[in-house]
């Protein structure tokens, strides 16, 4: 019989990781995770890319050839219903630059990804969680979702309207634990601070966006619970098609 802590860690290994929609030049996702720094700083209608139409130049610095075919292919289904084009290549000048060697997975959030204060040769976008091993349906997953950080969009956990019964002992009690290992400030920035009215294009809380991780019952109050989405919501295609007509 399993003992006690081999069912915690089997039960912790189940629960969803989330990435850090990164916003702040010169920093780690893990830096600003572990010092409580806001790393969603984003007003999404200031960060869409224009025109409409562009395309969007993409390198990869690093990585495996197949993980990374994986990742130009999946990343294409945006491209269905935004007005834009992705070129995947070499170009030194490339818009988005993907790496596999941080920890965790995070992007910048759409067009923060230009700010001169970037080196040329750093990634915009990490996908530490993706391996040759991942399988299909997962690296899709994280594809899309990070992508659609690229685009300009934020977690729908932090939608002006959402209202998810957090269990906020419980939520705090489980990031502050392996693999995320964050101070409670970072959880509540994450987790559980939404965007101003203001400074969003948002529509009704989406329970079936991509940009929405798994909220297991674990973590919240009345049996509220999220399954995992791995692939673009009816709202995700439709404010695709309305951002970028």
């Amino acid at each position: 019989m399993p003992s006690k802590k081999a069912i915690a860690a089997k039960k912790r290994n189940a629960m969803p990781k989330i990435c850090i929609d990164l916003s702040l030049p010169g920093k780690s996702p893990l830096d600003i995770a572990r010092h409580g720094e806001s790393a969603r700083a984003a007003v999404l209608a200031a960060k869409l890319w224009t025109p409409s139409g562009r395309t969007l130049r993409i390198r990869f610095l690093d990585g495996d050839p197949k993980v990374q075919a994986k990742v130009a292919r999946f990343a294409q289904d945006w491209t269905k219903y935004a007005n834009l084009k992705f070129a995947f290549g070499d170009d030194p000048a490339a818009e988005i630059r993907i790496s596999f060697l941080q920890p965790g997975s995070w992007s910048f959030i759409g067009t923060d990804a230009l700010d001169p204060s970037i080196p040329v040769d750093q990634p915009t976008m990490n996908l530490g969680w993706l391996k040759k091993s991942t399988p299909n349906d997962e690296v899709k997953r994280v594809v899309l979702h990070e992508f659609g950080h690229a685009l300009g969009l934020v977690h729908e956990h932090q939608n002006p309207v959402n209202a998810i019964p957090w269990n906020k002992d419980a939520v705090y009690d489980f990031y502050q634990g392996p693999p995320n290992y964050w101070s409670p400030d970072a959880v509540e920035i994450n987790l559980f601070q939404v965007y101003d009215k203001t400074e969003t294009k948002f529509s009704v809380f989406d329970p079936l966006s991509i940009m929405l991780y798994p909220i297991p019952q674990q973590l919240t109050l009345g049996g509220f619970e999220i399954g995992w989405n791995n692939t673009l919501s009816d709202l995700d295609k439709q404010y695709m098609r309305e951002w970028y007509p």
